[in-house]
């Protein structure tokens, strides 16, 4: 079981990163377009420095979760997935896009879930 909760925080950690890619270099390119489902070229323009900025705080939720993995410290690796939960959570209710839920909260919580069970 110990094993499967680490597989999936390590995929949850790795899409965290993908995230961070997305989002601080891929953002006005057609794939970041589609990705967030932007209007235009212009608002993806207009929003590169925020969208960079989402993209930074993924890759701490990514850089704290792998830490946590490494050090074998579940309190830690409980609290980084928890503020990913939440993180989409908040970003699901706050763009109306429930997809967000469940690409981010979702592993997240399932991954959690594992890690108490172990």
């Amino acid at each position: 079981m110990k094993t499967i909760a680490i597989i999936f925080a390590a995929i949850v950690a790795l899409e965290h990163i993908y995230f961070l890619v997305l989002e601080m270099f891929l953002w006005t390119t057609p794939k970041g377009i589609k990705a967030f489902g932007l209007k235009s070229k212009e608002f993806a323009e207009d929003t590169k420095v925020l969208a960079a900025n989402q993209g930074l705080y993924n890759g701490f939720l990514a850089a704290g979760l792998i830490y946590s993995l490494i050090i074998e410290n579940n309190n830690f690796i409980l609290f980084f997935l928890g503020c990913i939960i939440v993180a989409g959570i908040y970003g699901a209710y706050s763009t109306k896009k429930i997809k967000l839920f469940y690409v981010q909260s979702v592993p997240a919580l399932l991954a959690f879930i594992l890690f108490m069970l172990s």
